[in-house]
């Protein structure tokens, strides 16, 4: 085939042409692009700090506790297939929770199943990690993907400037960094990201201004993170309750519109449905109180379409009145047949935190407790002021947008103030109205200063106009703020307060104390290392439900409870096996083949101030900081263990005070409390490491070995008083593993 001629001449010309071309630059576009992408880099870095303390350690590991049960679920579905947690059996684990094990089948899907394809696509391209080390980098990855989402939706509400600053407070954010950091792969990794995204889109869907194939795209876009957020995170409850919530007002205040129709009815429709597949979910959730009024809201609208198709007034009253009548009679209906689920018992203590104080169980962990003032304003500082400010200039001005961000701020301020758990959902609305705030207190400035200098005339009664000079000071006074607040915090002593929240290491790696050591905390992961290299997978130990998650992944043993807290009676029957004496203790345990029992003890050092000897006392860090709430989470079911013949009537106790009372700020054990199991076994490790190691043991008096309990690993009885003073600050972590003797 002959190939066309070029001419000379032609080749000069378009040469000519491309060199007269000029690379048209929009400048604040590039200033955009730029200081977005600032952020971006920064909100990464910060998260993966604590890799610094995981680098020595040859693999990465993930931190507190939760983000075990997701691995578990992650590693299971990358061995034996995508879906073989559900189909076509469900996997129980029977080396957690024994002897009944834990139903994995009934877990949430979306964090496991995204990190094992995208696992198995780069393991599949030759990229050399091991999973742990992975997941422990994906948090990392999706918290920088919700800062860069959260900019687009602050810039939909409030333009460039207010996208650009909510991207920066998310970026900054404790509670975030906490919830999103490095090795804390659990289900707020995707909820925090789905739950901004959801709202991105579904904003956009009901925009009129957009054509009705932009529209259907992002109901489909909503519908589809919509399920991906429930399949992924409990807390969905509140987005599904949210995006009801704005709808329902929207219709009040008659703002409803075909579109708002469209948008609804593609998301909820589309998005619970797909939500079905899954198991531990199934048709039961379309049936639970917080949902069934998304139907409820789909049946108003309707009811809105059709009546403004009604001609007189009589006729939508009449409308009206029978379709609520249909309404209420359906919803008594489906709960007087049980067909409708209620909200899971957590949950329901967020709405009504009282509920919490009932139920010790729930009350004993931290991140339950009720937000105090504190925290919140070490979580925000200063800019609280701003997001105030923010809520004002939204209310002036109500539209869709505004409207939504009210009622998001308005209720994530009450549910973080529920739980601190919760601040982490409040840290995006905060942004997005603190950047509002700031922008309208700025903009009048602003505009000052872009003004051309004029000439004046001075009145004698006048007002004078207000100089650039004024201007720039408001605008450096709150870029002052805003420093303080970000980068020199007065509430964390100087240091900005976000290095200190992530410039910590993984809960593992820091073994669990309150510190960022010189170097890894090694006590705990010598005690997983030697259980897993002298116990087998069917070594039953037990312990405190904190650590079960550890000796399980970890330590490849089985245990009786962890994190999960699936069985609130085996949790109890563990807090009575520690406050029991070593005889009733025993028979606990052999009900339970277990085979060895463990504590975790932290002792402070200190210098007596009469001899000036050096002592060992209890930190309060370990077990001798969570025994009351075994105390009272086994005291709760007191009648049961007495009716059951467990205990009698001299033995029994209903909280921690049968053990002692505080004399001068300090617990102090009486004869009942010296004889518990937990306070043999945590006061015998504390007095081998004293005697080791030639340091006074402050509660010598009250120490005895334990009976039916032997020695089978100490870890942290080879830590020196030196160096614990110069690597953990003067703290000495003991897990302290004991075989268990029975008699014949």
């Amino acid at each position: 085939m002959k190939l066309p001629s070029i001419s000379r001449e032609r080749v000069k010309d378009d040469l000519k042409s491309l060199g007269k071309l000029r690379l048209k630059v929009n400048h604040n576009s590039l200033l955009t692009f730029s200081v977005l992408t600032l952020v971006l880099f920064v909100a990464f870095v910060i998260r993966i700090f604590p890799i610094r303390w995981e680098i020595g350690l040859g693999s990465l590991h993930l931190s507190e506790f939760d983000p075990y049960y997701q691995y578990s679920l992650t590693k299971y579905m990358v061995e034996h297939g995508l879906f073989s947690p559900y189909w076509p059996t469900q996997w129980v684990d029977y080396q957690r929770w024994y002897p009944g094990g834990i139903n994995m089948g009934e877990s949430l899907s979306s964090l496991p199943m995204t990190t094992a394809v995208v696992y198995s696509l780069i393991s599949a391209l030759g990229v050399n990690i091991d999973l742990m080390s992975f997941c422990s980098l994906v948090p990392v990855f999706f918290g920088t993907l919700a800062v860069l989402v959260l900019y687009y939706l602050g810039k939909d509400i409030g333009g460039r400037s207010v996208g650009m600053l909510a991207a920066l407070f998310l970026a900054l954010s404790p509670s975030v960094i906490q919830r999103t950091g490095l090795g804390f792969f659990d289900t707020e990794t995707i909820g925090l990201f789905s739950l901004l995204l959801f709202s991105l889109l579904f904003l956009r869907a009901i925009e009129q201004e957009r054509s009705i194939g932009s529209a259907i795209k992002y109901s489909l876009g909503s519908a589809a993170t919509l399920a991906y957020f429930i399949m992924g995170w409990g807390a969905a409850y509140y987005i599904v309750g949210l995006a009801v919530l704005f709808v329902f007002v929207l219709i009040l205040i008659r703002r409803y519109s075909r579109r708002l129709l469209l948008t609804y009815s593609i998301t909820f429709g589309l998005g619970l449905l797909m939500i079905i597949i899954n198991p531990y979910l199934s048709t039961g959730y379309l049936t639970s109180y917080a949902v069934l009024p998304v139907a409820g809201v789909f049946v108003i609208l309707c009811l809105s379409e059709l009546v403004t198709n009604l001609a007189s007034a009589r006729a939508k009253v009449l409308f009206f009145g029978v379709v609520l009548a249909a309404l209420v009679g359906s919803f008594v209906s489906l709960w007087a047949l049980g067909y409708m689920s209620s909200i899971a018992g957590k949950f329901l203590t967020v709405i009504d935190p009282f509920l919490r104080e009932a139920n010790p169980l729930v009350e004993s962990v931290a991140e339950h407790k009720l937000s105090a003032w504190g925290s919140i304003y070490y979580d925000f500082g200063i800019i609280i002021l701003f997001f105030v400010v923010g809520l004002f200039f939204v209310s002036r001005n109500l539209n869709n947008k505004n409207l939504f961000l009210l009622l998001f701020g308005l209720t994530t301020v009450y549910f973080a103030s529920s739980m601190v758990r919760l601040e982490v959902i409040l840290a995006p609305a905060f942004g997005v109205l603190a950047a509002l705030g700031i922008v309208g207190i700025l903009r009048p400035f602003v505009t000052l200063l872009k003004e051309p200098p004029r000439l004046t005339v001075k009145k004698k009664f006048g007002l004078e106009h207000v100089g650039k000079e004024f201007s720039g000071t408001a605008v450096f006074l709150i870029f002052l703020l805003l420093m303080t607040n970000l980068a020199f915090a007065p509430q964390s002593g100087g240091v900005p307060k976000v290095y200190r929240q992530s410039y910590t290491p993984v809960t593992i790696t820091a073994g669990s104390l309150p510190i960022a050591p010189n170097e890894p905390v090694r006590e705990w992961l010598d005690m997983l290392e030697w259980t897993r290299s002298n116990l087998g997978s069917k070594a039953v130990v037990c312990s405190w439900w904190d650590y079960g998650y550890w000796l399980t992944m970890l330590g490849n043993v089985t245990s009786l409870a962890d994190n999960a807290t699936i069985n609130a009676t085996q949790i109890e029957n563990i807090g009575f096996i520690f406050m029991a004496n070593e005889s009733q203790a025993l028979k606990m345990l052999k009900s339970y083949d277990a085979k060895y029992i463990l504590v975790f003890t932290v002792l402070g050092l200190g210098t007596s101030s009469t001899t000036g000897e050096n002592y060992a006392a209890w930190a309060g860090y370990g077990d001798e900081g969570k025994w009351s709430w075994m105390a009272r989470i086994s005291g709760g079911e007191e009648q049961r263990f007495m009716d059951t013949g467990w205990m009698d009537t001299e033995s029994s106790w209903v909280n921690e005070t049968k053990f002692g009372n505080y004399s001068n700020n300090q617990w102090v054990w009486n004869d009942f409390g010296v004889n518990s199991t937990v306070y043999k076994l945590m006061s015998w490790g504390k007095n081998r490491w004293c005697n080791t190691n030639g340091i006074t043991d402050a509660n010598a008096a009250n120490v005895t070995q334990p009976t039916y309990f032997e020695e089978a690993y100490f870890a942290g009885l080879s830590l020196s008083a030196s160096d614990a003073s110069s690597k953990y600050g003067g703290l000495i972590p003991l897990v302290c593993l004991y075989k268990i003797n029975y008699p014949d």
